[in-house]
């Protein structure tokens, strides 16, 4: 850390506000002490300026196009490893040798079931409810079925428990949702056929049908580009509950419903349903692309650019790859596929979406992807969940293991009604 001081004045005194300089050089003001010695606090509308915590779990740099876990470049992650690894690695600091990922994937492996009265729970929601509503409700259901988690604060062992517990329930409760709605029978989770491959296998399961290798690599490459995204509003939302001492479960469950909103996991979801637009108004997807351009058309074009990667996000150009192996493994004619190449390839050679760097995103493929895997719109977002649990579980998980950890409670400026005395009913105009 840098010994560096920036000097602000305020009131014509001079105050010295120490410098923090993270081990990629970026900067920032330590202001912990501003509000005692000034009475000023920040003002920073949705805290996009303003760092909650520091972190040893990713690093991203969204002008130059880099995401990286623990220091590893996400494009040998997804090149090299698989889900579960990264799981390991987001949560435990560094890469397992094959003892640990053996006792490790154990681990994950001994939760690979559902008590009876969580697999209850969800037979009592009605089949259309939207997925995510349903997983954020029995993950956080999950506490009255293991109160030992409620216990503040969990040591080293339960933590890892913790985790790999709900690295295993998770998937299993989307898969049983999902196959109850389709009114088939729940299939097991059968953990030896790797993360990716076993949830597919739930989902889909028929007699005599197997789910192809390079299908479910992709999915896996996929939830490895998702694991982790640094202090997003999900994983704020986990922290910001945990700093509570409120339980694993209510935390990742907060993350989950955070995730839900349309600006944030909702994306891909958007993707599809914008498609789903250009088809229902004849197809033309080139109209829309010219839409798309007109400042005064309401027309969006959804899954392009990116709020954090100003010039390439770099999952996308990994996900382009794979989306081209499932469309390819599955051979699936659909108009919306059609359409969607169509979009990308106009989008690429024109001129206004280059000189803007408004590229295909990860979600404009993760939803090309997930339709041609057949998972229904309103679970595109459950797929997130699944993606970026690791990451929710080792942001929860570095928080506790901060001993310097405060519950949150942000500031405000108050520009409301200055004092006045009540008046009664009677009296009132």
């Amino acid at each position: 850390m840098s010994q560096e001081i920036a000097k602000l004045e305020i009131e014509g005194k001079i105050i010295e506000i120490p410098v923090i300089t993270g081990s990629e050089g970026e900067k920032a003001l330590d202001i912990k002490k501003l509000r005692a010695e000034t009475g000023y606090i920040t003002l920073d509308n949705g805290f996009v300026n303003t760092g909650s915590c520091t972190s040893a779990i990713t690093f991203l740099n969204g002008e130059k196009g880099i995401l990286r876990y623990r220091g590893y470049p996400i494009e040998q992650i997804a090149e090299k490893s698989n889900f579960l690894e990264v799981a390991y690695l987001l949560n435990f600091g560094k890469l397992p040798n094959s003892k640990e990922f053996d006792f490790w994937q154990e681990k994950v492996t001994s939760f690979a079931t559902l008590p009876e009265g969580i697999t209850n729970i969800i037979d009592q929601f009605p089949k259309d409810s939207h997925p995510m509503g349903v997983v954020a409700s029995v993950v956080s259901s999950l506490a009255a079925f293991y109160p030992e988690f409620l216990d503040a604060p969990l040591d080293s062992v339960q933590r890892e428990r913790a985790t790999a517990q709900l690295m295993a329930q998770v998937k299993i409760i989307a898969a049983y949702f999902y196959r109850r709605t389709i009114g088939k029978a729940p299939h097991r989770s059968h953990p030896s056929l790797g993360f990716s491959k076993d949830f597919l296998n739930m989902m889909f399961y028929e007699e005599g049908k197997e789910i192809d290798d390079d299908v479910a690599h992709a999915l896996d490459v996929l939830f490895m580009l998702h694991a982790d995204h640094e202090q997003n509003c999900s994983a704020s939302t986990v922290r910001v509950i945990g700093s509570s001492q409120a339980n694993v479960f209510a935390a990742i469950s907060g993350g989950i419903d955070a995730l839900w909103g349309q600006l944030h996991g909702g994306a891909n979801q958007r993707v599809l349903e914008m498609l789903e637009e250009i088809q229902n108004a004849g197809g033309d997807y080139k109209k829309f692309i010219e839409k798309a351009k007109d400042k005064n058309d309401s027309f969006r074009l959804m899954g392009f650019g990116h709020r954090v990667y100003k010039n390439f996000d770099p999952r996308a150009l990994i996900i382009k790859k794979q989306c081209d192996i499932v469309l390819e493994k599955l051979n699936i004619q659909d108009p919306l596929l059609d359409i969607a190449r169509g979009l990308e390839e106009e989008a690429r050679k024109d001129d206004y979406f280059v000189s803007r760097n408004l590229y295909p995103n990860v979600d404009f493929y993760s939803g090309i992807i997930y339709k041609a895997l057949g998972i229904p719109t309103d679970m595109f977002t459950v797929m997130f969940v699944l993606g970026r649990l690791p990451g929710w579980l080792a942001q929860w998980k570095e928080m506790k293991e901060d001993v310097a950890f405060k519950i949150a409670r942000p500031r405000q400026i108050y520009i409301g009604e200055r004092e006045r005395d009540y008046v009664p009913m009677k009296e009132r105009k």
